[in-house]
C-alpha cells in the first residue's frame, strides 16, 4: 500500500510540474515525423508559444503543455514527451551554449499557406499538396485568375505545383501529343489565357510568373518543385522572346533567340541553353534528369546529402535542412535535379550529389522575399510516371524526402536572423 501510495505521489507531481510537450525529431523517437509538423501548426494556429530546436534530436519542437495538445498528438499518433520546467529549461539552456551546434527559434503564428495548382488537380497529383493534406495543415488552391487579381497579397508562403510557365504545354508533345488528356489540357490553357485577355498561353504565363516574382520581392516565401523550378526562371529571362514552336502557338519562334536571353532576370539560374527541339522532354541544360536516364544512378545508389550549417550564425538554412538524417533518398521528375554550373552564386545550394555535380535543393533571397527550389517530383516514388498510383504516406510516415518540403511550410513562421554567411 504505502510503496503504490509512493508511485501515485511521485506520478502526480510529474505531472503537476510538466510544463513543456516535446515533440522529438529524431530518427528512433518519432513514429511519424510528417504529422509532427502538422501538430505543430495546429498549435501555432491555436496561438501556442511553440519553439524549433534546430539539431537537437533531429530538430525538435517544444510547445507548452496542454490537454489538448496531448490529445491532438495521441489522436494523430505524433511521439511526445512531457517534459517538467527544470528540464526544458536544462535542454534550453544547453541548446544556448556556445559550444553546441544548436539553436532555438521561436515560431511566431501559423503561416498562411497557398499552393498555385490547376482547378480539379486531386492531392496526390502533387508532392507538397499530398503531404500537406497527410499532415493536416490547411491551404488554399489558387490558378491563374487568382495570381493575376493580385490575390496572392492574402498569403505568406506560396507553392507552384510541377507547371510550366514557357507555354510549351510541359513539352509533353513528343511523347503525348495524341493522349486526349494532353489535348484537353492545350485546350483549357488555350481557353484560359483567352478569357484573360492574352493571345497566347506563354504570354499568359509570363504574366502569372512576374505576378509571383514580385510576391517573392515583396517578402513572400516561395517553394517550387521539379519542371515549376526552372520553367519559372527560363520564362522571366525569355520575356518579349518568342521561344515556342509552332506546335506551341501557332507561329515559329523568334530567330536567335538563344542569344536574347536575359539572365538577370531569373532568381536562381544562369548561362543555360534552351532546348529547342520540341519532341525531346527537356526545357534546357539546367536540368540532369538525362544523366539519371544514361544509368548513372540507379535507384538504390541515387542519395544526395544535406549541408549542415551553423544553427546559431545560419538559422535560415539550419532550419530547412532539419531532418533525421543527413543522406536523402534520390528522385527523378521533369526536372530532376539541377546543374550546379548554372547555378548563381549568391543561391545556397542545401542539398547535392557531388558525383555528378547536382544540385537537389537550393535557396535564395529575391528583394525582401525568400524562394526554395527542390528537384524531383515524389520523395517516395522514384521514377514517377504518367497515371501511376499515387504514393500512400502512411507507408512513409518518416520520409526524410517530405520533411524537407514541411521545413520550407514552417520556416515563414519562424522569427528571423539574417543570414550571416
Amino acid at each position: 500500500m504505502k510503496s503504490a501510495f509512493l508511485v501515485l505521489f511521485f506520478l502526480v507531481t510529474s505531472l503537476a510540474n510538466a510544463s513543456f510537450v516535446l515533440i522529438p525529431m529524431e530518427a528512433e523517437g518519432q513514429q511519424n515525423h510528417l504529422k509532427a509538423y502538422g501538430i505543430t501548426y495546429w498549435a501555432l494556429d491555436k496561438s501556442y508559444k511553440v519553439s524549433w530546436l534546430l539539431n537537437y534530436r533531429g530538430g525538435s519542437f517544444l510547445l507548452p503543455d496542454a490537454p489538448e495538445i496531448r490529445k491532438e498528438c495521441q489522436i494523430r499518433g505524433v511521439t511526445f514527451e512531457v517534459l517538467s520546467d527544470v528540464t526544458a529549461n536544462s535542454i534550453l539552456e544547453d541548446i544556448s551554449s556556445p559550444s553546441q551546434n544548436m539553436e532555438t527559434v521561436v515560431l511566431e503564428k501559423a503561416p498562411k499557406i497557398t499552393v498555385y495548382t490547376p482547378k480539379g488537380k486531386q492531392p496526390w497529383d502533387d508532392a507538397v499538396t499530398m503531404v500537406l493534406t497527410y499532415a493536416e495543415i490547411p491551404y488554399t488552391e489558387v490558378y491563374d485568375e487568382e495570381v493575376l487579381s493580385d490575390q496572392l497579397l492574402l498569403y505568406d508562403w506560396l507553392h507552384l505545383h510541377h507547371e510550366d510557365f514557357t507555354g510549351q504545354y510541359g513539352k509533353f508533345f513528343g511523347a503525348y501529343r495524341t493522349a486526349p488528356w494532353y489535348i484537353q489540357q492545350k485546350a483549357e490553357a488555350e481557353a484560359l489565357a483567352k478569357k484573360l485577355g492574352y493571345n497566347k498561353v506563354s504570354e499568359e504565363k509570363l504574366a502569372v510568373a512576374k505576378k509571383i516574382r514580385d510576391f517573392v520581392i515583396g517578402g513572400g516565401f516561395m517553394f517550387a518543385m521539379c519542371s515549376a523550378t526552372d520553367s519559372f526562371d527560363i520564362a522571366l529571362s525569355a520575356e518579349g522572346v518568342d521561344i515556342c514552336e509552332p506546335m506551341f502557338d501557332g507561329d515559329d519562334s523568334e530567330a536567335n533567340y538563344q542569344a536574347k536571353i536575359d539572365y538577370s532576370n531569373t532568381f536562381a539560374f544562369k548561362d543555360y541553353t534552351l532546348v529547342r527541339n520540341p519532341m525531346v522532354y527537356e526545357f534546357s541544360d539546367i536540368d540532369t534528369t538525362e544523366e539519371h536516364g544514361k544509368g548513372a544512378f540507379t535507384m538504390d545508389k541515387d542519395y544526395f546529402t544535406l549541408m549542415e550549417y551553423s544553427a546559431k550564425w545560419d538559422p535560415i538554412p539550419t532550419m530547412l535542412c532539419q531532418n533525421h538524417t543527413q543522406l536523402v533518398k534520390g528522385f527523378m521528375g521533369q526536372t530532376t535535379a539541377f546543374n550546379a554550373e548554372k547555378i548563381k552564386s549568391n543561391v545556397l545550394v542545401m542539398g547535392e550529389c557531388k558525383i555528378n555535380g547536382e544540385a537537389r535543393y537550393i535557396h535564395g533571397n529575391k528583394g525582401k522575399g525568400m524562394f526554395t527550389f527542390y528537384g524531383g517530383h515524389d520523395p517516395e516514388d522514384y521514377q514517377h510516371r504518367v497515371g501511376d498510383a499515387p504514393t500512400v504516406l502512411d507507408l512513409h510516415p518518416n520520409s526524410p524526402g517530405y520533411r524537407l518540403i514541411l521545413n520550407n511550410v514552417l520556416f515563414p513562421a519562424a522569427r528571423k536572423k539574417k543570414l550571416k554567411t
